[in-house]
C-alpha cells in the first residue's frame, strides 16, 4: 500500500507572535515545529504499513525551511518525501490544496492522510479541498482508522457521539486528537532520515504556473489581542466582598 500524508510547518503552540512595521508576522526568531494534527496522520500512516506492508510518503508545500518538518517525518520512519517550493508567494487554502493535487495526481497513491487542520489558520479546509480536486472520498476528523480489502472503515466524531464511514480507495482521511500517540524519532532514525530522499520540485515541475495559484482569500490586516489585565483583589469581610465581586461581574467584566 502507497500512503502520502500532507503536512505542515506551522509556529510552535509555545511562541511569542510579534508583528513587524507592515503590521505582518514576523517570522524572525520564532520556532517552527509539524503541525501537530499532521503528526497524528503520519503515525497512522507508519502504523499501517508496519502492519501491512508498503510505503509512506510525506508531501508538503512551502519554503525551503519546510525540509526541516519533512526531515522529521522522515526520523519517524516515513520513506521518502517530496516538497514543493512555492517560494515567498502568498498561498491560502484553494491555493496549497490547487499544489498538493497536483503534485498528488502524478504520484501512486492508494491513501491519502492528513491533520483536520493546521493550527496556526484553523481552517480545515485543504484536505477537503484535496479530494474534491483529486474527485476521490473524504473522511474527516477521525480518530479510529482500519484499511483492508481496498476499503478504509473510519469511526469520526460527531456532535453527541461517533459516526462510522466506509469508503472506498483512493480517500483522503483527516486525522483528530485520539487517534493514535505520535512516537518521537529516535537517533537511530534521526541519522537514517539524511539519508532518505528529499525531492525538490517547483510549481514548474508539477505543472503550474502563477496564475493558476492565484490566491482568492487575503488577509488584509493581523492585530494581537489586547495584554490581559492584572487580577483584582477585592478586601472585606465576606458578604461585603461578595456583593463587590458581583457588581464587578456585572458592571465592568459584564459577563452576569
Amino acid at each position: 500500500m502507497k500512503i502520502l500524508v500532507c503536512l505542515k510547518q506551522t509556529f510552535d503552540t509555545e511562541a511569542k507572535i510579534v508583528l513587524d512595521g507592515n503590521g505582518k508576522i514576523d517570522r524572525k526568531g520564532v520556532s517552527m515545529i509539524v503541525n501537530p494534527y499532521d503528526e497524528f496522520a503520519v503515525e497512522e500512516a507508519l502504523k499501517i504499513v508496519e502492519k501491512d506492508g508498503g510505503q509512506v510518503t510525506v508531501i508538503s508545500v512551502g519554503e525551503q525551511q519546510a525540509q526541516d518538518a519533512l526531515r522529521q517525518a522522515l526520523a519517524m520512519g516515513a520513506d521518502d518525501a517530496v516538497l514543493v517550493d512555492a517560494g515567498d508567494k502568498e498561498l491560502d487554502e484553494y491555493s496549497t490544496a490547487t499544489i498538493l493535487a497536483k503534485a498528488i495526481s502524478g504520484m501512486e497513491y492508494d491513501l491519502v492522510l492528513g491533520g483536520f487542520r493546521a493550527i496556526d489558520d484553523g481552517s480545515a479546509q485543504v484536505a477537503g479541498r484535496v479530494a474534491e480536486i483529486l474527485n476521490i472520498p473524504v473522511v474527516n476528523v477521525v480518530t479510529k482508522l482500519e484499511v483492508a480489502g481496498g476499503k478504509a472503515v473510519a469511526t469520526r466524531e460527531i456532535e453527541g457521539g461517533n459516526e462510522v464511514l466506509e469508503v472506498s480507495l483512493p480517500a483522503v482521511i483527516t486525522a483528530q486528537k485520539g487517534l493514535n500517540e505520535p512516537r518521537y524519532p529516535s537517533m537511530k532514525g534521526i541519522m537514517k532520515a539524511k539519508k532518505k530522499p528529499l525531492a525538490k520540485k517547483t510549481l514548474a515541475d508539477v505543472g503550474l504556473d502563477d496564475s493558476q495559484i492565484a490566491p482568492k482569500v487575503k488577509a488584509i490586516s493581523f492585530s494581537l489581542p489586547e495584554a490581559r489585565q492584572a487580577g483584582k483583589v477585592i478586601p472585606g469581610e465576606a458578604a461585603e466582598a461578595a456583593a463587590e465581586l458581583a457588581k464587578l461581574l456585572r458592571e465592568e467584566a459584564k459577563v452576569i
